[in-house]
């Protein structure tokens, strides 16, 4: 019997002890230092100043082992620190950028864990960081096209990401990038350099055409690619290749066969053509601001043309902001609410948070 008993308690201790262990390895953050050298990620860029979302802050560089995987402070009390920082961020104090290292679309903390375990505590969307991006080296397919994005987002800057499944289609890009330049400083930009050619060919050239590529769902019929490789392969028969085509034969109609002369074709065409890349916009705005400027805030956004209703409300938000858009030509709904929401409303002074809804479906009276 006592043989028996002690191997009970012995078996019991062990099956302990490896969920405590199971349930360290799931609540710890992730160790930059693993994940590096799993990636061979050793060559860096430095990407600058972001704003990035608090949801893909996985790990940290050196404090790992301190916080769960929310990163909350393992211990039971905690620190005063991190309590002081908290009060900062509820009296809307500004607080310096963190420092993230990234690795792939993962980042990890160098410099700002308690930040950030305030920051989560508090609700909060996103933070500002400043990034420093470690690119894989190990040459998978994965990590080439990895490599292949990172260096065009170098080159252009573009205001969204471009992904593509095949090696070597971002040097298509590139060139369709270089033609365009070539053009612009023959007509109306004569100091035009690439990075500027870039915007204007993403805004008037590949956003349209995608517009036109998703409108006639032909990503359907292509499950494995993104609306990005069918840009790549409509742009590069239409506009650059002379075999023959082998989709439909109207296309000309819809396309032109010179690249510029579709990029006018899009900036002369009329909201009848396609009215669903031109319509109002109405989105909702939950504002967190400091008690003692909520008034001023108030006054200041109902300047705004495009904020329709403004409504104070009890809770875990200060303030409900109805706006109307009008979304252009050559934009997407993401892209405008965004830049409303970050040049007319996060520049307010007193303004903590924003979190914006969009909706799905709406019915009204009015």
């Amino acid at each position: 019997m006592a043989i028996t008993s002690w191997t009970s308690r012995l078996q019991g201790l062990l099956k302990r002890m490896r969920r405590r262990s199971e349930t360290d390895a799931v609540t710890t953050v992730k160790s930059f230092k693993h994940d590096q050298e799993k990636e061979a990620a050793y060559d860096s860029r430095i990407r600058g100043v972001r704003t990035i979302p608090l949801d893909r802050i996985v790990g940290s560089v050196g404090r790992y082992q301190d916080f769960d995987n929310r990163f909350r402070l393992k211990q039971q009390v905690p620190s005063e620190r991190l309590q002081r920082i908290k009060t900062a961020m509820r009296e809307g104090h500004p607080m310096p950028p963190v420092k993230l290292y990234q690795i792939k679309d993962d980042f990890y903390i160098l410099d700002g864990n308690h930040r950030i375990a305030a920051a989560k505590e508090l609700g909060h969307d996103e933070i500002l960081a400043h990034i420093v991006e470690f690119i894989p080296s190990e040459k998978n397919l994965q990590n080439v096209l990895y490599r292949e994005r990172a260096d065009f987002a170098d080159q252009t800057h573009l205001p969204g990401e471009i992904n593509l499944t095949e090696i070597g289609q971002y040097d298509l890009l590139a060139a369709q990038i270089q033609a365009h330049q070539t053009h612009l400083q023959a007509s109306e930009m004569p100091h035009c350099t690439f990075e500027e050619a870039a915007q204007d060919w993403y805004k008037s050239i590949y956003r349209p055409l995608c517009t036109i590529i998703r409108r006639g769902r032909l990503v359907e019929s292509f499950p494995d690619r993104t609306i990005a490789d069918l840009y790549v392969y409509i742009s590069e028969h239409q506009w650059h290749d002379d075999r023959r085509r082998r989709y439909g034969i109207g296309v000309d109609k819809l396309i032109p066969k010179n690249m510029e002369e579709f990029r006018t074709k899009m900036a002369d065409t009329k909201a009848c053509g396609y009215p669903e890349m031109q319509r109002g916009i109405t989105a909702f705005i939950l504002m967190n601001v400091q008690a003692k400027k909520e008034a001023r805030i108030v006054e200041k956004l109902f300047e705004l043309e495009e904020v329709r209703e403004i409504h104070s409300v009890h809770g875990d938000v200060d303030l409900l902001v109805k706006i109307q858009l009008t979304r252009d030509l050559l934009s997407s709904d993401a892209e405008m609410i965004s830049q409303f929401v970050h040049e007319e409303v996060r520049q307010l002074a007193g303004v903590v948070k924003t979190k914006t809804l969009i909706p799905g479906f709406s019915k009204s009276k009015d």
